[in-house]
């Protein structure tokens, strides 16, 4: 063989090599199954696809967890994974799923709301395949998603994405975020039958309030924050500046833009009777200007790029050389989501919803992410569901 055709072969070779290497990481990824323990409270699972047929033998079908209280109350609906790589969204809802007693009322969550963004990543900017939370029974181990679907689950893009029933124009990536794709259509795009589903189930379960979990980049100005459009924003007012009182840190409020369409606080509340909220947790992982984005910035949030940042004012948060850790951000995820609920109650008495056992924003802080996720070899088979 010449020199040349053995430079040829070497690098056949070499090629070959990497892209099966690739395709065994992008397989794992993709079906890599999140054990979930439900908890006490936990009386019924369903598909999301119940509520949206469009739904069924699809990537975008999820799991929606009921735990129903003793005595009739309200309704409260808590969405995580709106967008995959915000983890601290879906550290939260499971923290209510594997933990909360219902006293009154009933919960709703969906870990996943769009389950094809947790299957699909973005390794060629360095993102991590995974990431692990440390428990008293070892490591648990979760996808890192992205925050649109896969386009292996919905391709081709529109050159425009038009939004439905408004008309806006938006851009072509908005067509897989199912935070553009309120309300939804039952035989549109897959992200518009997600959120149609969603949109039925409100209807049909009564839902009073839901919470829309998400975290935002230190340099966003819309972070750290409650977005509540006009029927919530006495709520998130009160929720605001009782978390600040009582417990010590800010979380302030935004009003829903009414002329930004495909929000899920901005078109629930324009398309049901239920009162949305959207929350945002700071999450340095997702700025622009880190480091490398390394499982150790995603789980402390510390970067010497963003503390220089902070030094010159740049960041709408408070930020020094503690980062911004989990364990902080869910914990701000936790208290607000049970104050929100709290305030409501209060003003509701007749739809009152009564939770405990769920930790607040101290607890975590104190106790760790980790120390409230059960170990699922432990508990019944019947008890333990895949994401």
């Amino acid at each position: 063989m010449s020199r040349s055709g053995a430079v040829k072969t070497l690098f056949v070779a070499v090629t070959a090599t990497v892209a099966a290497v690739a395709s065994a990481q992008f397989y794992q990824h993709r079906h890599h199954r999140l054990p979930i323990v439900a908890g006490p409270a936990v009386t019924r699972v369903a598909d999301l696809s119940e509520y949206g047929a469009g739904l069924k033998n699809t990537m975008a079908d999820t799991k929606v967890f009921f735990l129903e209280g003793k005595e009739p109350g309200g309704h409260v609906l808590i969405m995580a994974g709106t967008h995959a790589n915000e983890i601290d969204a879906l550290l939260s809802a499971l923290i209510f799923v594997e933990n909360a007693i219902v006293e009154k009322g009933t919960v709703i969550v969906i870990p996943q709301l769009n389950h094809s963004a947790s299957v699909y990543t973005r390794p060629g900017d360095g993102y991590p395949l995974f990431y692990g939370i440390q428990t008293p029974w070892g490591t648990k181990e979760f996808r890192f998603g992205d925050r649109g679907a896969s386009p292996l689950d919905q391709w081709p893009d529109p050159d425009v994405y038009v939004h439905y029933p408004d008309g806006q124009l938006l851009s072509f990536l908005d067509a897989r975020n199912t935070n553009r794709s309120w309300p939804g259509r039952p035989n549109g795009l897959l992200t518009e039958r997600v959120t149609a589903a969603v949109m039925r189930l409100l209807a049909e379960e009564h839902v009073d309030i839901a919470l829309d979990l998400h975290g935002a980049e230190t340099m966003f100005p819309v972070t750290n924050c409650i977005v509540a459009p006009e029927q919530s924003m006495r709520i998130a007012t009160m929720v605001s500046m009782t978390i600040t009182a009582m417990e010590g840190f800010e979380n302030h409020v935004e009003p829903s833009p009414k002329g930004f369409r495909g929000l899920s606080h901005r078109e629930i509340g324009d398309h049901s009777k239920t009162a949305p909220f959207l929350m945002e947790a700071p999450f340095p992982f997702l700025d622009q200007p880190t480091g490398p984005k390394t499982h150790d910035l995603l789980m402390t949030g510390r970067d010497p790029f963003l503390l220089s940042l902070a030094g010159q004012q740049k960041l709408f948060v408070p930020y020094d050389a503690s980062g911004w850790p989990v364990e902080r951000r869910v914990g701000q995820h936790c208290s607000v989501a049970l104050e929100i609920i709290s305030q409501y109650s209060r003003k509701h008495s007749d739809r009152a919803i009564r939770i405990s056992e769920v930790p607040r924003y101290a607890d975590l802080l104190r106790n760790g992410v980790g120390f409230y996720f059960h170990d699922p070899s432990k508990a019944k088979p019947t008890r333990v569901y895949f994401d």
